[in-house]
């Protein structure tokens, strides 16, 4: 188990440090709300991280030939289902109207 750290100070304007104080919860310390909130968000950049790294591996697939859709066939692809799915509401709602007054 490592030891615990402590993060550099930071300097923020009272108006700001007022509105932190303001959302905090029952019982949580400015401090509390600091630190979840600084490991939330370096969750949130390692998952985008992640993502990026799939997507390039995804472009190197692509341009190594293996078959992948490119951009404008999903696109394409992806405006096809748009439409249908369009064509399934209006063709459901149609069918709820001729309900409702047949």
């Amino acid at each position: 188990m490592s030891r615990t750290a402590t993060l550099p100070p930071i300097r923020i304007a009272p108006e700001t440090k007022a509105s932190l104080e303001a959302v905090l919860r029952e019982g949580e310390s400015l401090t509390q709300f600091i630190e979840k909130a600084v490991c939330r968000e370096a969750e949130y950049r390692a998952e985008q991280s992640a993502a990026v790294a799939r997507a390039k591996k995804a472009l190197r697939s692509v341009d190594k030939g293996t078959g992948l859709m490119t951009a404008e066939d999903f696109l394409a692809g992806m405006e096809q289902r748009a439409k249908a799915a369009q064509s399934r509401i209006r063709a459901a709602a149609a069918a709820k109207k001729k309900q409702v007054t047949g």
